[in-house]
């Protein structure tokens, strides 16, 4: 079959299914808006507005942040979060600098380039006169007057601000690029250091300063989530669920985990997404024991459980989704055994939020409805992470939540003798009363699943 008509066919499903995953019509999603026009994130007032966040929280000094350049591969460009964060901005070679204390601030972009741009589609360079509109910058400058603008703002004061928080783009997260980076610089064959600490080293040369890390207050700022903020990781809530929900409805006994990868895949960029949050968790039977399991290359047998952790990134907002349910369409007693004690688990947990809780009380709330039950020797992690720009997202998990934080609550159990592996885990924002399930259009409930596995799905219209 032709991927012109796979895609009819899913649509076509997808439409039959509509009245089921949705109550109401769908938002406009701003990651695809369909009229492939050059956009500013999330719109240019959130980034000047963090931008500005950010030197009231510095004070003082000169602010230098590096976009990523192009890609070395052949795939599309995706910018480092941290740039897109402070300005929006989805182009290769972009630069910002930015003064503290007057507020002056300078995007740098690469010259026109015109057989660039016949080959790779339309590039933000210094000759674009709208992108001064599109992101609110006054002043947009060539990068080849880095060197000389960097010296003129520092002045005397030589108080130079970089991040050091490792560059990361689709599918990015510090817990695994940082590891790598470091790794790389002690291999004794290798020793090349990461590119953030190459860049404060390079800067120290030329202008006779020690760079500051500035990565701790972002982190702070990335903490809280602003209203627009929210809105996307909602959308991506909803992307990751839809996705979910139909990847239950064409679960059968012999599917390949591969095939539920690749129909959620669809399905999240159907609905807006940019692409993969992190790569696709498909473990059937003992690897749904495997807590990052990647290879996706079995097929579930009967009497099985599938473990699926796999959402979307949508405008720099990743979700994080994870379902259990049986390839046959039926919990058999063991396994409904567990996934009950995790999912009690899991809504204890989700009860317990509102502000001024820590995480460390969620973890609290959910790892004692297991030790009740007598399940403790199954667990193999925690419940919580803060989610965000990356699937582990940045923040002082010590802090009180307060209204706007977005994170994670995962409780798993893990039985070796039977394989079996069970998670289930949800996206919340934290409310002024309690929080918000971003996630909750995928069921949780056993009857529930048991229901749409027994539907017709997408993939029973290709076999």
């Amino acid at each position: 079959m032709k991927f012109a008509q796979l895609s009819l066919v899913l649509a076509a499903a997808l439409a039959a299914h509509a009245h089921a995953q949705t109550p109401s019509a769908p938002t406009l999603s701003v990651e695809r808006p369909g009229d492939g026009k050059p956009r500013c994130g999330l719109g240019k007032e959130f980034h000047a507005g963090r931008r500005a966040a950010l030197r009231e929280s510095l004070k003082s000094g000169v602010v230098v942040v590096r976009g990523l350049p192009a890609t070395r591969d052949y795939t599309v460009f995706r910018q480092d979060k941290v740039f897109w964060y402070l300005t929006g901005v989805e182009s290769p070679g972009a630069w910002l600098l930015m003064d503290c204390e007057s507020a002056r601030e300078v995007l740098l972009l690469p010259d026109p380039n015109r057989m660039e741009e016949l080959w790779e589609g339309e590039r933000w360079d210094a000759g674009d006169e709208w992108v001064k509109e599109l992101t609110g910058f006054e002043e947009v400058r060539s990068t080849r007057a880095a060197n000389e603008l960097i010296g003129t703002l520092l002045g005397s004061s030589k108080e130079l601000w970089i991040s050091l928080h490792p560059n990361l783009a689709l599918a990015g997260a510090a817990d695994r690029a940082g590891p790598y980076d470091r790794a790389r610089k002690k291999d004794p064959f290798d020793g090349r250091v990461g590119r953030e600490e190459a860049f404060k080293s390079k800067l120290a040369e030329l202008f006779g300063v020690e760079p500051k890390d500035m990565s701790a207050k972002l982190n702070e700022l990335r903490r809280v989530k602003q209203p627009v903020e929210l809105d996307a990781a909602r959308r991506a809530g909803r992307a990751g669920a839809l996705a979910m929900v139909e990847a239950m409805r064409s679960t059968r006994v012999g599917i390949g985990e591969w095939e539920l990868e690749g129909l959620m895949s669809w399905f999240q960029l159907k609905e807006g997404a940019a692409g993969p949050g992190y790569m696709a968790i498909v473990g059937s039977g003992a690897n749904s024991l495997i807590l990052h399991y990647g290879n996706n290359n079995r097929r579930a047998q009967d009497g099985e459980v599938l473990l699926v952790d796999y959402a979307p990134e949508l405008d720099h907002a990743v979700c994080d989704i994870t379902r259990t349910w049986p390839a046959n369409g039926v919990f058999s007693p063991r396994q409904a055994e567990l996934y009950d004690a995790v999912l009690a688990s899991q809504a204890a947990g989700i009860a317990a939020v509102k502000p001024g809780r820590t995480l460390a009380d969620i973890e609290k709330a959910c790892s004692g409805v297991l030790r009740a039950r007598g399940f403790e020797k199954f667990v193999r992690h925690g419940a919580c992470h803060f989610v965000g720009l990356e699937v582990h997202d940045v923040g002082d998990q010590r802090k009180p939540l307060v209204e706007g934080a977005c994170f994670t609550i995962e409780p798993g159990l893990y039985e070796p003798e039977t394989g079996i592996g069970i998670r289930i885990e949800d996206v919340v924002i934290v409310t002024a009363d309690g929080c918000e399930v971003v996630s909750a259009a995928v069921p949780r409930e056993r009857a529930a699943i048991e229901a749409l596995i027994a539907e017709e799905g997408v993939l029973d219209r290709l076999r």
